[in-house]
């Protein structure tokens, strides 16, 4: 039996209700016939989502599981690769679904990974301590809404689906899982500068207690003219906040 390693991040699911309810959560659609599993482990949930129609790629990192699969799955294409560096022009034209029970310290590099190839990506339901799934799907207005709410949620709509206790896995973790869904929407490319968007999201959570006002001084460096926005701090932005301000500033910098 393949031991979880702590180095690795592993904790094996071992409730197969849990397991089925995260496959079937992932949306049968014809706009996705490749799933990506990350990190499957002894298959916990490797087994349900064999039996869906589409290409199955499982992408481990640790040798003792990847032995496991094959002895136990024949038919997986079971790949010791790491999802970080994986290529995803190997799929040219095609878009692909993304399920797993991510390893925890290597959560948020997963959603980053995933928007850096959200042209690609038709969806992800994943498994996150349950602090970061909020987070991710946290709406304008609340404490937990950030950084990684805005830049997601930029992309795709985001669904915080149930949690998970810690009892069901081996060996259980310390705190509670979170399960998410992210379907990417409808916007190719965001109505303004996408690399000052991020910045601005960055910088204005970053000094996240200050109005908008006092943190934008830092990209344009004189008095500036008022904006409706300024008064507000940045966890009151939504996503189209964000676009206009971003706008804003750069007329402000040419």
């Amino acid at each position: 039996m393949v031991k979880p390693k702590k180095h690795l991040g592993q904790h094996f699911l071992k409730d197969e209700s849990i397991s089925l309810e995260i496959a079937s959560s992932l949306i049968q659609s014809p706009n996705s016939d490749i799933l990506i599993e990350i990190g499957p482990g002894t298959g916990a949930l490797t087994k349900f989502l064999l039996e869906r129609q589409e290409t199955l790629i499982a992408l481990e990192v640790d040798n003792e599981s990847i032995a496991y699969l094959k002895d136990n799955y024949p038919a997986l294409d079971v790949r010791n690769e790491d999802f970080l560096k994986f290529d995803f022009q190997y799929f040219s034209s095609q878009k692909v679904s993304i399920v797993g029970n991510f390893p925890y310290n290597i959560s948020s590099q997963i959603l980053f990974k995933v928007l850096e190839e959200k042209d690609k990506v038709f969806q992800l339901v994943g498994m996150f301590q349950k602090e970061v799934a909020q987070r991710v799907a946290e709406k304008p207005g609340n404490k937990r809404y950030g950084i990684i709410s805005v830049l997601v949620q930029a992309f795709f709509e985001v669904e915080y689906l149930f949690t998970v206790d810690e009892h069901v896995f081996d060996p259980p973790p310390k705190v509670k899982s979170g399960v998410i869904r992210l379907t990417r929407n409808n916007t190719l490319k965001l109505p303004c500068n996408e690399q000052l968007f991020k910045s601005v999201v960055k910088a204005t959570f970053n000094q996240r207690r200050k109005m908008i006002r006092n943190t934008i001084k830092s990209f344009v460096g004189k008095n500036i003219e008022e904006h409706s926005l300024f008064t507000k701090r940045p966890e009151q932005l939504s996503v189209e906040d964000f676009i206009v301000l971003t706008n804003f500033l750069e007329t402000l910098m040419k």
